[in-house]
């Protein structure tokens, strides 16, 4: 009894395990962990939004097919997930050498409000400018978000607001298939086999 018991127990406990570890890509920038995280992103092909680069170009989901995507939704005034996760993805990138190249890599905004294509231009000027700022309405960045699954909510403060928002960046097959998510925080020797796998 006693050894069925501890089977049980030690099942249970690496089902905990499991949940947990897969539930850490789904960070908010409060901190907390997203409910989504028992759900896929769909395929790119799947996607349905039309959003404005930091460059002024129209960026539809079709315009991904063909080349492996990286995603990382934020938004210019986060004081600390969103410009350590650009750095993290301005050090893979260079990680890949000339390989990042062939990638697409974008920031979608959660604070259209704030982030107009030359403040995302202006912000986005600090790190890799491989990274193309993504803006658009609130409905178009809501559809944009549903496809990926991802959470964003606008939090008011005594004086503004912030937003919390989902903050795993999202690797994506050049046919569009989803292929994994990068953990904030994720270590670098972890995360660069992840892209160049997204990559194959």
């Amino acid at each position: 009894m006693r050894n069925r018991r501890a089977v049980i127990l030690g099942i249970g406990g690496g089902l905990g395990a499991l949940a947990f570890t897969l539930g850490l890509g789904w960070w908010r920038s409060s901190g907390a962990v997203s409910s989504s995280a028992d759900l896929l992103p769909v395929p790119i092909s799947e996607m349905d939004f039309d959003l404005i680069s930091h460059g002024g170009e129209r960026v539809r989901p079709a315009d991904w097919i063909g080349r492996p995507t990286m995603v990382f939704f934020g938004f210019t005034w986060c004081p600390d997930v969103c410009p350590t996760t650009l750095s993290d993805i301005s050090g893979w990138l260079d990680d890949l050498g000339p390989d990042a190249d062939r990638l697409n890599v974008s920031l979608i905004t959660v604070d259209p409000e704030r982030d107009s294509p030359e403040v995302l231009a202006d912000y986005l000027s600090h790190f890799d400018p491989r990274i193309v700022g993504l803006t658009g309405t609130l409905s178009e960045i809501g559809r944009a978000a549903s496809g990926f699954r991802a959470r964003f909510e606008k939090v008011p403060r005594e004086d503004d607001y912030t937003m919390d928002h989902t903050a795993g960046v999202f690797l994506f097959r050049a046919d569009g298939r989803f292929a994994s998510i990068i953990d904030y925080h994720e270590d670098r020797r972890f995360a660069v086999p992840k892209i160049r796998r997204a990559m194959q």
